[in-house]
């Protein structure tokens, strides 16, 4: 079943017609868009026909604020897969983990505050920061050997934005260094909202370890089977409210303001997380292997330091005379997300997405490898 997974061509994978590939001009390929080139588990596509066939009516849990199974579904999978026990009663759902991040910045945070965030950060972060006037205290990821550090700021923050693991440079926290965060956020009497989407694409031995284990009271952990099952588009988040006044804050507005997610959305994230884990473990083999074969096919003088977690690798290009992503883009006709775009930290590197098959990921190596020759 992997060889079928990992058996895409070029030719077939230039049919697709969502944003990853329609998006790039024809002779180029796409290693962008956080998207994957794998097809859904059999669960959701047999979960999401099954939902067609049977009743497209309003769902018995549509003014359920835990979206009915959804809540429980997650509670299930974190008690599970991670030892963290919550109770599904906490659980709110949005369509993504962006609404949800503004939905708790409007609601527990004024213009002028303070959102600590690792950087080089997932740039629609920023662009939410910077958009809802709060101020960023950049918390760098510093290259340090094979992998990355970071200081924690002695500048006071309102949020802390944890992004574990993190994007774009693929590190999984250890329990130090969150601890280490825990302390900050407790020392500040800040707010944690921690988006681990990644969380489910953590590589043995790295284990992940979810900030609502260490400080529960303090947390809202925002989390989607999106990322991990490749289903970008059926836009579902959920977000455990771990913090009393966070909850009561969202629970006092109207019921439908920032509306919810569709029956397609449940029926899919609820599908993956009970019976996706077959092939979870598939593509995470494919993975695996894919971000040790980046570190053997790129030239030397390229700075890549083999990520613990996520399938997006983040190339240090910094001896380009320009713009890595655009030199890339025209010499090697492989389009790369530009450095800069993720913020402070990002001057001189691109982002490579190698969710994809071994064919198209050897043809993109061999591309880039040739043009930096």
């Amino acid at each position: 079943m992997t060889r079928n997974l990992d058996q895409l061509t070029l030719e077939a994978a230039s049919r697709r017609d969502g944003l990853k590939w329609s998006e790039t001009a024809p002779g180029v390929i796409p290693s962008w868009v956080a998207d994957m080139d794998f097809p859904v588990p059999e669960a959701v596509r047999e979960a999401l026909i099954r939902r067609v066939e049977t009743d497209l009516g309003y769902p018995t849990w549509i003014d359920q604020p835990t979206v009915g199974p959804l809540g429980e579904a997650f509670a299930e999978r974190m008690e599970t897969r991670y030892g963290f026990r919550l109770d599904p009663g906490h659980v709110r759902s949005y369509s993504d983990v962006n609404q949800a991040l503004q939905v708790l910045l409007h609601l527990t945070t004024r213009p002028g505050d303070t959102v600590a965030l690792h950087t080089p950060a997932y740039h629609p972060f920023l662009d939410t920061i910077a958009q809802m006037g709060r101020r960023l205290l950049p918390v760098p990821m510093v290259p340090d050997g094979d992998g990355w550090r970071f200081e924690v700021p002695d500048e006071r923050a309102d949020v802390l934005l944890l992004v574990n693991p993190h994007n774009p440079t693929g590190r999984a926290l250890t329990a130090a260094e969150l601890a280490t965060l825990a302390a900050y956020a407790e020392r500040h009497n800040a707010l944690v909202i921690s988006d681990e989407i990644h969380a489910d694409l953590t590589y043995a031995p790295r284990t992940h370890i979810p900030f609502g284990t260490i400080l529960p009271e303090r947390t809202v952990t925002l989390t989607s089977a999106t990322k991990a099952f490749n289903m970008g588009g059926i836009r579902c988040c959920v977000a455990h409210l771990g913090s009393a006044a966070v909850r009561e804050a969202v629970d006092a507005q109207p019921a439908h303001i920032y509306g919810a997610p569709n029956l397609f959305g449940v029926e899919a994230t609820v599908a993956a997380w009970r019976h996706g884990d077959d092939w979870l473990a598939e593509v995470l083999t494919i993975l695996d292997r894919n971000r040790r074969l980046i570190a053997k096919r790129l030239p030397p003088q390229v700075g890549y330091r083999i990520p613990e977690a996520t399938y997006l690798g983040w190339l240090d290009l910094g001896f380009l005379d320009e713009d890595p992503a655009a030199y890339l883009e025209r010499e090697a006709r492989v389009r790369l997300n530009p450095g800069p775009l993720f913020g402070p930290g990002g001057e001189g590197y691109a982002r490579l997405n190698f969710g994809t098959s071994e064919p198209i990921l050897e043809e993109m190596l061999s591309r880039i490898s040739a043009a930096l020759s």
